[in-house]
């Protein structure tokens, strides 16, 4: 049995133990309730300064600019290019709202009236149509039986309008941190390859899965987004040459169902049917040819821009894609991919090296051990 004297230097020990491990526990913890609110801008300005590194890159070496330059110059690029578009819509917007409040309120502007083929619709047809040529022939009506829903659908917009401007203020951020990233990119580099390693045990396995991290991010950022963004150009030529209603509309919704992995389909072949029952036979045939190969055309450019120079294959990278939109929303895409491409590498290496320490244990066969 323990003294009083030990029992109290083994209640002391404990203490000196658990009490730095508890403060450092609640250190953690700390830091990681600050920083929760910003992991979605700190990820997305990983992605940013990873995807434009090699145009940070070139930009030093081909037209002689320095770091800082270089990074001012792509930060400003990439903000002119998200804010001058936003701006020219919410300004359209908003001078498009006093004309249209206006029009409900007092009905000196007619609505135009419905078209006679909105009946043939199934299910809506009809009450859509009456609720138009209400909207058409007696304004002041309108907007007084409809005054509660027209207040609601108001609001909802307003709520999106609120969204959509913190989602652009985020990007900008992100942008204007992923510059500042750019900027520092030397030694913010060695310290992030002194993480690694130190994570991984040594400083050649470290710079490995950084690799591979930077890799799948701009695997990610081509083969999916990029994809997307051509399979939805080249479906809406075909939107705006035929003339469909909503062509920009369509061609953005298949732009984000081709980044979600979504079969374009669902939009062209409404589309398909639409000009079928407007147009020529001739046109409607060439417009049906032109949005079958838009919509493929995915299948030929994945496989070229997808795991193109990886350790990982393209499946791996799909499915981490489809797996971190469902679980994450669209910062999914990379999440997903990265950590299913860095598990499939670890497991790789863990077969491997289980096999080899197999083989090199394993007796040759044909021969037998000596009895010892």
């Amino acid at each position: 049995m323990l003294d009083a004297t030990g029992a109290k230097a083994s209640v002391g020990g404990i203490v000196n133990i658990a009490l730095p491990l508890f403060l450092l526990a609640l250190l953690i913890a700390l830091c990681v309730q600050l920083l929760l609110p910003f992991v979605g801008l700190l990820v997305w300005t990983i992605i940013f300064a990873i995807c434009f590194k090699p145009l940070h890159e070139r930009l030093m070496k081909k037209r002689g600019l320095s770091p800082r330059w270089s990074a001012i110059t792509i930060g400003v690029g990439l903000s002119a290019i998200v804010l001058v578009p936003t701006a020219i819509a919410a300004i359209s917007a908003a001078s498009s709202v006093p004309e249209l409040v206006a029009t409900v309120q007092s009905g000196e502007r007619q609505v135009p009236p419905p078209p006679d083929r909105l009946k043939d619709l199934p299910i809506v047809g009809e009450r859509a149509h009456a609720t138009w040529t209400q909207a058409a022939t007696d304004m002041p009506a309108f907007a007084k039986q409809y005054g509660t829903q027209i207040a609601t659908f108001t609001k909802s917009l307003l709520s999106i309008a609120a969204g959509l401007f913190v989602a652009v203020l985020a990007l900008v951020l992100a942008i204007v941190f992923a510059a500042i990233c750019l900027a520092y990119s030397v030694p913010l580099r060695a310290y992030v390859k002194r993480i690694f390693a130190r994570i991984t045990g040594d400083e050649q396995s470290g710079e490995h899965y950084m690799d591979i991290i930077a890799a799948t991010v701009k695997s990610v950022a081509n083969g999916v987004i990029g994809v997307a963004f051509v399979q939805a150009l080249l479906v809406g030529i075909g939107f705006f040459v035929v003339g469909v209603p909503g062509a920009g509309l369509l061609s953005l919704l298949a732009m984000a169902l081709g980044v979600v992995q979504v079969p374009v389909i669902l939009i062209t072949l409404p589309a398909i049917i639409w000009a079928f029952a407007v147009k020529s036979t001739t046109v409607a045939i060439i417009f049906a040819i032109w949005s079958v190969i838009a919509g493929l055309s995915d299948a030929v450019l994945k496989p070229m821009m997808i795991g193109h120079g990886l350790e990982v294959p393209m499946p791996i990278i799909l499915l981490g894609v489809i797996g971190g939109v469902m679980a994450f929303g669209l910062v999914g895409l990379f999440i997903g991919a990265v950590v299913l491409a860095v598990g499939y590498v670890l497991f790789s290496e863990w077969v491997g090296k289980s096999a080899t320490s197999g083989d090199a244990t394993a007796v040759p066969a044909g021969t037998k051990r000596k009895a010892k």
